[in-house]
């Protein structure tokens, strides 16, 4: 299967030994892919960068490659050939430290800003207006060629003022505003929570838990949303008692867990909001005498390095952060964007990583 992967990739990389333009005269983008394959963008991504551990059918993978070879996409590699431009891309966030997010999404934006010869510049403001009002001296002082405004945490926020007057492309990465005046990118949630939800529905459970983060946070309140979304499309009642109001934390999900474990009726199946409270469900399940997925199966959600560590490895959904930064960089210099009164928001998908935490049931007659 590996070599046919390969072979993928390479024919994608042997057809790019020239610049490649859209019809519109402008070098062909993942989106522009996406649009050609009908298929998402994170899809795309994971073809063309022959991704591991995550299933696409090969119906979809030669329908991108072909769609990839059409638009004359040149991948990593092969950008490199290029003529470069040399201007810079600026990416403001609030906080890069707390957490790898910000890293990975880099990653994928500096993976773009190599096509176009552009050079990605990275500035922290930790959310302090005097910091963000004198970063933003230095960027516009730097003449960069477009700025991607960042949050470390998927939320609401208010931008600069400024930023609305600018004749440069401003793209919101993992935030977004109430009059989407800019082109935004962010996660799936509602969708991923479907999916997790979804992946236990289809393995025959239908006692499955959630355990929430906490609940003042977009993420959290829209994977319960897309869990209470895919069991009502499976006809299956809502039970507050499966729901449990985690933190995030590994702790939370020891706690959690425990509890439902104590119910008269126990779930056959939990859905942790994310990896590090899957880890504490892990401790509480093997304490109570239960085996995994045996037992009970459970689903994570961020694909943390923990989760293949984990014994049964744990299933779990891939936040697309490169990809959206790979898609921030891709918009400010895509044949779309011209400016608009006001955006849809784009969200990506969180794609499903299958592991050994989950076992098929027999449903019910």
């Amino acid at each position: 299967m590996r070599s046919n992967k390969s072979s993928e990739i390479a024919l994608v990389k042997n057809m790019s030994n020239r610049k490649s333009k859209t019809a519109s005269g402008k070098r062909p983008t993942m989106t522009d892919i996406a649009r050609m394959s009908e298929c998402s963008q994170s899809t795309v991504s994971v073809v063309l960068n022959n991704t591991p551990g995550i299933k696409i059918s090969k119906a979809t993978r030669e329908r991108v490659v072909r769609a990839a070879k059409k638009l004359g996409y040149e991948t990593g590699r092969t950008r490199a050939t290029a003529a470069p431009t040399h201007g810079q891309i600026a990416i403001i966030y609030d906080r890069i430290a707390t957490s790898p997010e910000a890293v990975i999404s880099i990653d994928g934006a500096h993976e773009a800003a190599s096509a176009t010869g552009h050079v990605l510049a990275i500035y922290q403001t930790l959310s302090d207006p005097e910091i963000e009002s004198r970063t933003l001296d230095v960027v516009l002082g730097n003449g960069v060629e477009a700025i991607i405004f960042a949050s470390i945490m998927t939320r609401k926020i208010e931008v600069p003022s400024r930023l609305y007057s600018l004749d440069i492309p401003v793209v919101l990465l993992n935030c977004y505003t109430d009059d989407h005046h800019f082109p935004t990118v962010l996660p799936g949630e509602v969708a991923g929570g479907h999916t997790a939800t979804n992946v236990l529905v289809n393995a025959g459970h239908r006692r499955i838990a959630l355990i929430t983060g906490e609940m003042w946070m977009d993420a959290a309140k829209d994977r319960l949303r897309g869990y209470r979304d895919s069991l009502a499309t499976a006809d299956i009642p809502y039970d507050p008692d499966l729901v449990k109001k985690g933190n995030w934390q590994t702790s939370a999900g020891y706690e959690c867990t425990q509890e439902l474990l104590k119910l008269k009726n126990p779930p056959t199946a939990i859905f942790c909001s994310n990896d590090r409270m899957a880890v504490g469900a892990y401790e509480a399940i093997k304490e109570f005498g239960l085996r995994i997925p045996a037992d009970i199966s459970i689903i994570g959600y961020d694909d943390e390095e923990v989760s293949r560590h984990l014994a049964p490895q744990l299933s779990t959904l891939v936040l697309p952060h490169r990809e959206m930064g790979r898609w921030a960089v891709e918009k400010a210099f895509s044949s779309e964007a011209e400016k608009k009164s006001k955006y849809p928001l784009t969200k990506l998908e969180c794609p499903y990583i299958e592991r050994a935490s989950i076992r098929m049931i027999t449903p019910p007659a």
